[in-house]
C-alpha cells in the first residue's frame, strides 16, 4: 500500500480541498461546466432535430433482474439510428437504461458509472442499491433546467441487492421522473414512448418466480409489442441482424445476454406471430 494512505483508501488529510466521495459534487465545485445540466443554453426549446431514444423495460425474476432496450433512435419523424444501445451496466451489480435526448442520456450514464466507481475507490465500499438510485436521482434533478428546454432524460435503474434478506427476491427496479423523483417499482417497469404498450404486454406475460430465460422472452415480446404500435420503437430487424440489448443482474454480477440468444428468441417470437 502506498505510504500516506490509510486502509479505507482515503486521501491523506493534508490534501486540500478534501476529495468528496461524490464525483458529481467534485465536478460541481471544480469544473461545473463539464456537467450536462450546468451548460448554458440559448433561450427557447433546444431539442428540435436531436436524437431521442426509447424504449426500455425492466423485469424481476427468481434470483435477479433484467433490463432490455430496443435499438432505434429518432429525430422528429426520421429514424436517426438503428443500432443505438440504451442499456448498460452501471457497476458490477446494477443496470441503467435511458429514454429521452440520446446524447445527454448517454453522457449521464457514463457520468453515473464514474460516480459509482469513484465512490467505491474513495470509500473502499460499494454504495447500497438505494444509495445508487438516490445518486442517479440527484443527477437527473441537476439536469432540470435543460429538461425544461426539451433536453430531458429519464433513466431506468435496476440491480441485484446484496443486502436482500431473500436472494431469490433480490432484483429491484427504480423509475424516475424528469424532476429527479425516484420510485421503487414492483415486478416490472418501462420507460419511453413505447412503454405504454410494453407494460401492457408485461402485465399479461409476467409471473413471479419465473426463470431468467422466461424473463428474456417476456422482455423481447414486450419490446416487439411496443414496436408494433409505437413508431419510435424499433422491432427485431432480421435482415440487418439488429436485436434488443438485454442484460441481467444477479449474484454473479451484471452480464449481457449474448446477441445470438436474443436473436433466437426474437425469431421464435416472430414465427409464433406470423400469419400463414
Amino acid at each position: 500500500m502506498a505510504a500516506g494512505f490509510d486502509p479505507p483508501r482515503r486521501f491523506p488529510a493534508d490534501v486540500a480541498p478534501p476529495v468528496s466521495s461524490s464525483f458529481v459534487d467534485y465536478l460541481s465545485r471544480t469544473a461545473p461546466e463539464l456537467l450536462p445540466g450546468r451548460r448554458p443554453l440559448p433561450p427557447g426549446m433546444a431539442a428540435e432535430g436531436l436524437m431521442h431514444a426509447t424504449t426500455v423495460v425492466a423485469i424481476t425474476f427468481d434470483g435477479g433482474v433484467l433490463m432490455a432496450g430496443d435499438r432505434r433512435a429518432t429525430a422528429g419523424h426520421m429514424i436517426a439510428n438503428r443500432e443505438i444501445e440504451k442499456v448498460y451496466a452501471a457497476d458490477m451489480y446494477s443496470l441503467v437504461g435511458m429514454a429521452g435526448t440520446a446524447g445527454i442520456g448517454l453522457e449521464v450514464i457514463r457520468l453515473f458509472q464514474v460516480e459509482l466507481e469513484h465512490y467505491e475507490k474513495i470509500e473502499g465500499a460499494m454504495l447500497s442499491l438505494d444509495g445508487k438510485a438516490n445518486r442517479l436521482a440527484t443527477m437527473i434533478r441537476n439536469n432540470l433546467a435543460a429538461a425544461m428546454q426539451g433536453l430531458a432524460v429519464v433513466p431506468l435503474f435496476a440491480g441485484f441487492d446484496l443486502d436482500a434478506q431473500e436472494p431469490g427476491k433480490a432484483g429491484r427496479i427504480f423509475s424516475f421522473d424528469v424532476v429527479g423523483g425516484v420510485y421503487e417499482e414492483t415486478d416490472y417497469e418501462g420507460i419511453g414512448s413505447g412503454s405504454l404498450f410494453a407494460k401492457s404486454s408485461l402485465k399479461k406475460l409476467f409471473k413471479r418466480g419465473q426463470t431468467a430465460e422466461e424473463a428474456i422472452r417476456i422482455a423481447v415480446e414486450a419490446l416487439y409489442d411496443a414496436a408494433d404500435d409505437d413508431t419510435a420503437t424499433g422491432g427485431p430487424d432480421t435482415i440487418r441482424k439488429i436485436y434488443p440489448v438485454v442484460m441481467t443482474a444477479t449474484a454473479e454480477g451484471a452480464q449481457r445476454v449474448p446477441n445470438e440468444q436474443v436473436a433466437e428468441i426474437a425469431r421464435s417470437v416472430i414465427a409464433a406471430r406470423t400469419v400463414d
